[in-house]
């Protein structure tokens, strides 16, 4: 019996092609040369523009005076930039070397006998300039018994409109809102209060507001420290 013999499949026919002419050879040859640096480019390109997500450059006054360097500044808690959109109670808050001045705000409510819309200029003694003009028990008594002199101690360092710095010295005065007028000068790059106290870090910005942090205790009340460096809370 003879053994079946095979045979090889018939390939399939393909259908005939239609002829293009030269030109659309010519085309389909440079769009394969051009399609992987196409799909390069969607990959990896970059755009013509770059974006940023930074925000623009502050135009105004920025804090300026020896202390500055030790206050927050950058992205940290009460910067500059975050206290610029604070009302001035908030913003005492967040400036660290001002905790006895804000406690003190705060507790006799000065910020309310302001003109309503006018702003106010805040001249804010630092926390070292309270240890070194009141005793701690002095301090507390006036916090706790004796608001009337507390309110008018504080109405001593605050001035009625949102001034900076250089306005004040151009002046050469302002008026307090107890109603006294100190004299204001500049000394290098700070500004002389009355010859009783400096700016060690002017110019904070809040809302309607600026905040002026000095050395010195302003005001017609006796000097009661010890010499003993006290914080005076």
């Amino acid at each position: 019996m003879e053994a079946a013999v095979s045979h090889p499949a018939t390939p399939p026919r393909h259908p005939r092609r239609l002829r293009r002419p030269h030109r659309a050879r010519r085309n389909r040859l440079t769009l394969n040369l051009l399609l992987p640096t196409l799909l390069l480019a969607a990959c990896t390109g970059s755009p013509a523009t770059p974006h940023t997500n930074a925000a623009p450059a502050s135009t105004g006054p920025q804090p300026t005076g020896p202390l500055c360097a030790a206050l927050p500044t950058g992205t940290d808690p009460g910067n500059p930039s975050f206290l610029a959109g604070q009302p001035v109670d908030q913003a005492l808050r967040w400036i660290p070397t001002l905790t006895t001045f804000e406690a003190a705000v705060r507790t006799s409510g000065v910020l309310t006998d302001l003109p309503t819309g006018d702003g106010v200029t805040v001249l804010a003694p630092s926390d070292d300039a309270f240890a070194a003009t009141f005793s701690e028990d002095n301090w507390d008594d006036l916090m706790t018994h004796h608001t009337d002199q507390l309110r008018a101690l504080l109405k001593a360092h605050l001035i009625t409109g949102s001034h900076p710095i250089t306005d004040l010295t151009t002046a050469g005065t302002a008026t307090t809102l107890d109603g006294v007028t100190v004299t204001v000068t500049r000394s290098g790059p700070t500004a002389r209060l009355d010859d009783r106290a400096d700016t060690v870090c002017a110019d904070y910005q809040a809302t309607n507001a600026r905040i002026h942090i000095i050395n010195a205790v302003l005001g017609a009340l006796p000097v009661t420290a010890d010499g003993t460096g006290h914080r005076a809370h």
